[in-house]
Parts: C-alpha cells; sequence; structure tokens
C-alpha cells in the first residue's frame, strides 16, 4: 500500500513481537485522537486540498460520498456545540475501516503506470 506520508507499518507488521506490543498503544491512540467519538472514520480526517485526493473523492460510489458528508457535517456540529455524540453513535473500531485510501493507493499506482509508459523509449533492431 503506498502512500503520501512516512509509515513504519511494513517494519511493525514483519515483526510479531514488535506488533503485540505496539497494537494496545495504537489502539489506545486511535481512542484518544477523539475522531470517532464525534462520529468520524480514520479517511475522513485525510486533508483534500491534495489533487490525488480530490480524484479519489470523485470516485467514491455516492453513497459513500453521502455518508462522508453526514459524517463531517454531523462532527462539525458537535465541535461547534463543544459536545460528543452519544456513546451508541461513536463510531466503531471495526467500522472505522479505509474506503479513500485505497482509491487513492489506486490513483497513485495509475500515475505511476502513466509516467513510466510516457517515459517509455522505443529502440528499434534492424
Amino acid at each position: 500500500m503506498a502512500t503520501s506520508y512516512p509509515t513504519l507499518a511494513p517494519f511493525v507488521l514483519k515483526r510479531p513481537w514488535l506488533r503485540s506490543m505496539l497494537t494496545p498503544v495504537a489502539k489506545w491512540y486511535a481512542n484518544a485522537a477523539g475522531y470517532r467519538q464525534l462520529g468520524l472514520r480514520a479517511d475522513d480526517l485525510i486533508v483534500e486540498e491534495n489533487e490525488k485526493v480530490i480524484k479519489a473523492l470523485k470516485r467514491l460510489p455516492p453513497k459513500e460520498a453521502y455518508d462522508r458528508v453526514y459524517r463531517l457535517r454531523r462532527a462539525f456540529q458537535c465541535s461547534t456545540a463543544h459536545q460528543l455524540l452519544p456513546k451508541e453513535e461513536w463510531t466503531k473500531p471495526e467500522e472505522d475501516v479505509p474506503y479513500l485510501q485505497p482509491l487513492i493507493d489506486q490513483i497513485t499506482a495509475e500515475e505511476k503506470e502513466k509516467h513510466a509508459l510516457d517515459s517509455l523509449t522505443i529502440i528499434k533492431n534492424h
């Protein structure tokens, strides 16, 4: 999975002892970040000012795009009122799955492939 930010995930995932040590910390951090208490998912926090993200948002299915806008508006209202959602409306960890990052990765791969094909040189053998 290609990302636009540095990550240690492959390093950690290859070492079971390190993964078992860091998993509780990662779960604590995700809960402490507070976005789930506003009903958001992690991919809702991706900055939209990047060209790849804009393309990925255009590729979202209509229902997913609507749900994303709903989550963002609801979180904005909660933030403005300095309130959290009721606990039953918080995003559960099993619901917090990536929906935008796979599309961003796909766009990145397409751009790399296009660049490779555009810079291809043809050598004719006579």
